[in-house]
């Protein structure tokens, strides 16, 4: 381990297990990269020397626990990009959660480490900037995307009381990074959003932002990485249950079954809530007695329907180490369970998302990286989390309850890392028979809600103030184009929405 303390965006001096190292110029960006490129195994931590004494490092291997992890930890109260980032970007990276483990790209100078095989990976085409935090958060958007695993990971700093402090805002740095790090669409939408909702007029740095180029990686650079996880305690046991919420499609759910059937690595349990709203009814799922199979079968019947409600059934009966959210129109091969369980052990991981294509689809994106998504019919979790989370039954019969689900469980420190080699196929099966049409109450409004109002609560309960203002902006350019003479009637909407969703 080598760490490189630094003030004032200077190094002052370098560590390697307390023999001091000599450093050449006082950039600190250069310096980790002549590290990296000297000690090609090491870890490579920065400390700004206030915080020197507050290391914690009895933690850096649970953090580092592989070595593509990049970490780091702001104590201030807010991020070196301020808040107004939320105007171009609304994944879940944004609002962090500072108690827990928590995936985001926005990394601090103030502590922090990445270990030394992805800055030479990135070395060819990293850009060393004077400026260390714009030089972090540079590398860490341009390579999550590519497969580096980046965090706000409190435990490096221990004994310490967060400070009343905050980074300076400094509006020229952050056009300049919409500028380099997205679309050029970015720099007029936060351009536009500032001026609507903080009443700024930003135009010199906006017109400044004009003057840099945009920044890119190679989608590979990271491929010769290997992965092994010293965190071995996310997979003990290997048991697995698979829940399934199902409601009229039966010999698709049959289907399913015969693919769980074949696993080379079996569930111990197949957790089924069959819904069906006629009282006179009774399950039509024979062959869950007829046939024998080779897991135990948890059936449960309800007249109650939706997916929210079915789903915590099901997980509320969940006995083993891990569960497979699944569904009742999936198809998958014999070695799906093998193999998610051996990229949890080797990524030591506790949430997994596949890849969902449909028949016929392409799929396109082939990198394994932190998800920004969470999906509720192909996603396997270690159970020990099952207690802290639910499916919102606010959104029964609506949308967004999986995205919610993923943001309770990232709120709590699990990430999710999507893998694409590990295949799940949709068939979008047709809606079964027993489906009635929900009616929802503002269905009568004059001024219809738009959004939904069960989007506009999922979008009110996770995202930062700045991320629903530019969702509004958005919106109404979707919906009315230029159209200015729209605004008063998106307005009404909107704010039907919002009044909505409080009521849900």
């Amino acid at each position: 381990m080598i760490v490189v303390y630094h003030q004032n965006n200077k190094v002052l001096k370098v560590l390697k297990d307390e023999t001091q190292l000599s450093f050449g110029n006082e950039n600190i960006a250069e310096n980790l990269m002549f590290l990296a490129n000297t000690y090609t195994d090491e870890l490579l931590i920065w400390c700004h020397i206030d915080f020197k004494r507050y290391l914690n490092f009895a933690a850096f291997e649970t953090v580092f626990h592989h070595n593509k992890i990049m970490a780091s930890y702001n104590p201030f109260s807010n991020e070196y990009l301020s808040e107004a980032i939320g105007y171009v970007e609304e994944s879940p990276f944004i609002k962090i959660n500072k108690k827990v483990t928590y995936p985001t790209w926005q990394m601090s100078s103030c502590v922090g480490g990445v270990y030394a095989s992805v800055l030479t990976a990135v070395n060819d085409e990293a850009y060393k900037d004077k400026n260390f935090d714009y030089f972090l958060n540079s590398i860490a958007k341009l390579a999550m995307p590519k497969g580096l695993f980046c965090y706000s990971a409190p435990q490096l700093l221990i004994n310490f009381s967060e400070k009343d402090q905050t980074y300076i805002e400094n509006k020229f740095l952050l056009f300049r990074f919409v500028k380099q790090h997205y679309k050029t669409r970015w720099v007029f939408l936060l351009f536009l959003n500032l001026l609507i909702y903080e009443r700024q007029l930003p135009l010199v740095p906006f017109i400044f932002s004009f003057f840099y180029f945009k920044r890119k990686l190679k989608k590979d650079l990271l491929d010769q990485i290997a992965v092994k996880s010293i965190n071995s305690s996310t997979v003990k046991h290997k048991t697995i249950d698979v829940i399934i919420p199902t409601i009229g499609r039966k010999q698709y759910l049959y289907d399913v079954l015969k693919d769980l059937s074949k696993q080379t690595h079996l569930p111990k349990n197949v957790i089924i809530v069959e819904q069906n709203a006629d009282i006179e009814s009774s399950s039509e799922l024979d062959y869950l007695t007829n046939e024998d199979w080779p897991f135990t079968i948890k059936h449960t019947f309800t007249h109650q329907t939706g997916v929210c409600n079915a789903r915590n059934l099901a997980l509320n009966e969940v006995e083993s180490e891990w569960v497979f959210l699944n569904d009742d129109d999936n198809r998958f091969e014999s070695d799906l369970i093998e193999n998610v369980l051996e990229r949890a052990f080797l990524y030591g991981t506790n949430c997994l998302t596949t890849s969902y294509i449909q028949q016929n689809e392409v799929l396109t994106y082939k990198t394994i990286h932190q998800s920004g998504i969470f999906g509720s019919g192909n996603s396997f979790l270690n159970s020990s989390f099952l207690k802290f989370v639910s499916f919102d039954k606010s959104l029964e019969f609506g949308y967004g309850e999986d995205t919610d689900f993923g943001l309770q469980l990232r709120n709590l420190g699990v990430d999710v890392i999507y893998f694409p080699e590990l295949t799940i196929l949709h068939l979008k099966a047709p809606m079964g028979g027993f489906r009635t049409k929900v009616v929802f109450p503002w269905e009568t409004e004059k001024d219809f809600p738009k959004p939904s109002p069960k989007i506009m609560y999922v979008k009110r309960k996770h995202l930062a103030d700045e991320q629903l203002s530019s969702y509004k902006t958005i919106l109404f350019f979707k919906l009315h184009k230029i159209n200015f003479f729209k605004i008063p009637q998106f307005n009404r909407r909107w704010e039907s929405s919002v009044r909505w969703s409080k009521k849900i």
